[in-house]
């Protein structure tokens, strides 16, 4: 298979997530004076905002009502009288201003100048746009799709219906998709027919049903993957 385009998922793929949520997070509870917030609250935060996250990826909710309902359950848990709405607002402006990339992105990158590339996340348009013109990867994407933009989340079809035409992708067997997510980006690319490469670093078990074309440990990998494809 000669790939021609690459699609890959952002948070905990090419940027690392945890360090961008945890210092965001840190900030904003200090705008509200609660500089032990981090440390009090998080560890609800990310029960709470996992279980929104797989609701979104099944359309039970949008990224807009994720973004609000995960503070106002973790403000009720602990009975905190801050309006969730207005916290998640001053939330996502620190995550924009998040740039932690992934170990190995920049040289993989360096080799991919024979490619299309592609972003595709089901993160908030207005905050993977900040954090990924901030970064050196900004001008190597074609195009960033999100799941806003889209008007569907990963895994649905109607994503990557969007995403093929908007980069005027014609033949399935020319993509790879390379995300961390099992349910999300794997998930999404078997639904639509396409290769996929699960980025799995910490060597998570897979006891699923979803089984990617390929998986890597490290993104270095990746390129000895789509270099052996072509031959």
């Amino acid at each position: 298979m000669n790939y021609k385009t690459i699609l890959f998922d952002v948070d905990d793929t090419l940027m690392d997530f945890g360090a961008s949520e945890k210092s965001a997070l840190h900030h904003a509870f200090l705008a509200y004076k609660l500089p032990t917030g981090l440390a009090d609250y998080q560890p609800d935060y990310r029960k709470i905002s996992k279980g929104l996250w797989r609701d979104l990826e099944q359309g039970l909710l949008s990224v807009t009502e994720l973004g609000v309902e995960r503070f106002r359950r973790l403000f009720l848990q602990h009975e905190l009288d801050i309006n969730p709405k207005t916290f998640n607002e001053v939330y996502l402006n620190y995550l924009g201003k998040e740039v932690h990339l992934m170990d190995g992105v920049l040289e993989l990158f360096d080799q991919l100048n024979d490619y299309k590339l592609g972003v595709v996340t089901n993160g908030f348009t207005t905050v993977q746009n900040s954090r990924l013109s901030r970064s050196p990867l900004y001008k190597s994407f074609d195009h960033i799709i999100t799941s806003e933009d889209a008007g569907y989340q990963k895994p649905h079809v109607g994503f990557f219906d969007y995403t093929f035409s908007k980069l005027g992708i014609k033949e399935k067997e020319d993509v790879l998709i390379v995300g961390d997510s099992l349910t999300s980006d794997i998930q999404g690319g078997i639904n639509y027919g396409v290769d996929t490469c699960w980025f799995n670093p910490h060597k998570k078990d897979n006891n699923t049903e979803i089984k990617p074309t390929y998986e890597i440990c490290s993104l270095a990998e990746l390129m000895e993957i789509v270099e052996k494809e072509k031959v």
